[in-house]
C-alpha cells in the first residue's frame, strides 16, 4: 500500500512539473530582432532615377549612408532616401566638414562649401548629420554638398531640427524608420530676403521642403511589413524664415506630396496598402 501511495504521489508531482515546463515554454518571449543597416532605397526609387550622366536632372547617386536623385542644373538633390535604426547611431561627433562631392560625373558643376556664403540660406542637410553617428566616415558623408539644399535658417534650425530629433526618439523606442525628403519649386525667403538662386545661379533655392517617414518595428523584410495601420508622417513646409517652429502643423498626406512633385514615394509597398497609408494625415504624438 505504501509503495502504491508513493507511486501515486510521484506521478502527480511529475505531471505537475511537466505541465509547468510546458507552460513556461508556451510563454517564452519571442527574441527581439537586432537592429541592422538596411537598404536605404527599400521603399522604392521615387523618380526612377538612373546612374547615367545623360540623365542630368534625375541622376541616381548612391552612397553607403543614403541614396539620392541629384539635379545637376539645380545643384541640389530632388530627393534623398535613407534608413534609420540604432545600428546607424553612435557617439561620433558632428564633423562639420562641408565639402565638394567629387563622385559627381566629370564635367558637372560641383557645389562647394562656400557656395552658400552670404546667401541668407543654411546648408540644409537632407540626410541629417545626427542620423549618421556610428563612425567618422558615416558622419562626414552627410556633409557632402550634394546632400544640401538652400534652407531658410528658421526652417533648418528649428522646424526641421525638431522633427529630426523626434525621429531619433522613435528609434530609441525600438523602431526603424525609412525617410525620404527633398525640395521642389523655385524661390524661398531666407535671412536676407527672397531669392530664386544662389552661387551665381548654380544652386536653385526651393520654394518648399518636404519629408516622408515610414515607421516600423525593428525586423526584416521591411517593405513587406508595412500595413494599412503603419504610421506614416508626411510634412510639406514653405522655405521661408517666417515658418512656424512647430513641424506638426505642416503635416499633410503622401498623396499631396506626390501630386506636387510627380514622384511615386512608396512604390515597393503593395498598391492596396499605399492607397490607404498615403491618403492619411498623421495625427500621432509629436514628442
Amino acid at each position: 500500500m505504501k509503495h502504491t501511495f508513493f507511486r501515486l504521489v510521484t506521478s502527480v508531482a511529475l505531471s505537475a512539473f511537466a505541465a509547468a515546463c510546458s507552460h513556461d515554454e508556451a510563454v517564452a518571449p519571442t527574441p527581439v530582432a537586432t537592429p541592422t543597416r538596411d537598404d536605404n532605397l527599400a521603399m522604392g526609387n521615387p523618380s526612377g532615377a538612373t546612374a547615367n550622366p545623360a540623365n542630368y536632372s534625375n541622376y541616381l547617386l548612391t552612397k553607403a549612408q543614403y541614396t539620392m536623385s541629384y539635379h545637376r542644373d539645380q545643384g541640389k538633390p530632388n530627393w534623398v532616401s535613407w534608413h534609420l535604426s540604432s545600428a546607424w547611431l553612435g557617439n561620433t561627433a558632428r564633423q562639420d566638414n562641408f565639402g565638394t562631392d567629387n563622385t559627381l560625373p566629370s564635367g558637372w558643376y560641383r557645389v562647394s562649401s562656400s557656395s552658400y556664403s552670404g546667401s541668407g540660406f543654411d546648408r540644409g542637410h537632407n540626410c541629417p548629420s545626427a542620423d549618421r553617428t556610428s563612425s567618422v566616415a558615416d558622419n562626414s558623408a552627410t556633409f557632402l554638398m550634394s546632400n544640401m539644399m538652400p534652407q531658410a535658417p528658421t526652417s533648418n534650425q528649428q522646424t526641421w531640427a525638431g522633427l529630426e530629433n523626434y525621429c531619433r526618439t522613435l528609434v530609441a523606442a525600438g523602431n526603424e524608420l525609412y525617410i525620404i525628403c527633398g525640395s521642389y519649386g523655385k524661390g524661398g525667403n531666407g535671412a536676407n530676403g527672397p531669392a530664386t538662386t544662389i552661387d551665381e545661379g548654380h544652386v536653385t533655392v526651393p520654394a518648399y521642403c518636404w519629408k516622408v517617414i515610414v515607421l516600423v518595428p525593428v525586423g526584416t523584410n521591411d517593405a513587406s511589413r508595412v500595413t494599412p495601420t503603419t504610421r506614416v508622417i508626411a510634412i510639406n513646409t514653405p522655405n521661408t524664415n517666417s515658418i512656424n517652429p512647430s513641424w506638426e502643423i505642416y503635416r499633410t498626406t503622401v498623396d499631396a506630396i506626390e501630386k506636387a512633385t510627380g514622384y511615386d514615394l512608396l512604390s515597393e509597398v503593395p498598391a492596396s496598402i499605399q492607397s490607404v497609408i498615403e491618403a492619411k494625415v498623421d495625427t500621432g504624438p509629436t514628442n
